[in-house]
């Protein structure tokens, strides 16, 4: 199986910054890409950033030019660097993976709290 780690949240003061980290292990044979999303009490998650396997980054409008994803494919984890938090980044950060194959296996982790207060 493949097992997800995260760390790194907490709170921060609006304006301040978080480095969220997460570490895939297990049977992985290959990942395409990762990524991370969050959830607001109540809500539907929603895509915050990802990499692909290329190195490319993209980002949900809500992160451009305030968060950056960073990947270190040795090591199988990918970092979330966020600055300038607001209020409504508040929420659990849950980091996602895709695997290579046939059946692009996709895996959650359990989520990592930010709160941001003002």
């Amino acid at each position: 199986q493949v097992q997800l780690a995260e760390s790194g949240g907490g709170s921060a003061q609006a304006g301040g910054s978080l480095t969220l980290s997460c570490e895939a292990s297990g049977r992985i044979w290959g990942i395409n890409y990762m990524g991370w999303y969050r959830q607001h009490p109540g809500e539907q998650r929603e895509w915050v950033a990802t990499m692909d396997a290329d190195g490319s980054p993209t980002y949900a409008d809500s992160a451009k030019g305030r968060f950056t994803i960073f990947r270190d494919f040795a090591k199988n984890t990918v970092n979330l660097q966020m600055n300038n938090l607001e209020p409504a980044d508040t929420g659990a950060y849950i980091c996602k993976i895709q695997l290579y194959g046939s059946a692009r296996s996709e895996y959650w982790g359990q989520g990592t709290q930010v709160t941001v207060v003002s």
